[in-house]
């Protein structure tokens, strides 16, 4: 491993510290995250891959664990969780999906939360894959959609998600959706639509929040 992989862990989450440092951030939502609490404790965060990076901020020492594929850059953004105080299970649609998923599944058991990108990561953008659906109708957990939004940011337009970067000195916004709980008999093709929905609804809400 080069000496720049091995640093760069440590560049990207003192970048991200810099960024939730100088932002002027708030939170929307907390009224839908604590009913989901309420039901069993531990919730399944649902986000899209092209916001990741605030989120590392933002619940930066909380007790969840995030998915986190096993390529090269996966263990880039696996250590930067790492430096966070957060955990990662690694494994993905394509690599490790068997392991990932049992993993999931001992740290929800254990109390922690867990947080998947719904799209990621490779895609296609803001469509729900199934992984997701099977973990809530598994455990009986709701799913907590999230949603993030920066004023300033660099956007990479050649990216499959149009993959955002948050710039320091934004207005910043987090905002939690209402739980999605997936019964036993649920249609899950349904409900992968009913999660889409719910995230691209909050995206726009918190995209309009840091424009106003």
């Amino acid at each position: 491993m080069s000496i720049l992989r091995r640093l760069a862990p440590y560049f990207a989450y003192l970048y991200v510290s810099v960024v939730g440092l100088t932002a002027r951030s708030r939170r929307l939502g907390a009224e839908h995250l604590a009913a989901a609490r309420r039901v069993k404790g531990p919730v399944i965060y649902a986000f899209w891959h092209q916001r990741q990076v605030f989120f590392t901020w933002t619940h930066r020492g909380s007790h969840a664990k995030i998915l986190v594929s096993r390529s090269a850059d996966g263990e880039i953004i696996a250590q930067v969780m790492r430096l966070s105080r957060m955990g990662a299970c690694r494994g993905s649609s394509s690599r490790g999906a068997a392991a990932a998923a049992r993993e999931l599944l001992e740290s929800l058991n254990e109390g922690f939360d867990v947080a998947i990108t719904c799209d990621g990561p490779k895609g296609p953008a803001r469509e729900v894959k199934a992984g997701i659906l099977y973990l809530a109708q598994k455990t009986g957990l709701p799913i907590v959609p999230i949603a993030n939004a920066v004023s300033r940011k660099i956007e990479f337009p050649r990216a499959w998600d149009r993959f955002q970067v948050p710039l320091p000195f934004s207005r910043a916004i987090v905002i939690h959706g209402t739980p999605i709980f997936v019964g036993p008999q649920d249609d899950l093709a349904a409900k992968a639509q009913e999660l889409k929905i719910a995230l691209d609804r909050i995206y726009e809400q918190a995209d309009r929040a840091v424009t106003l």
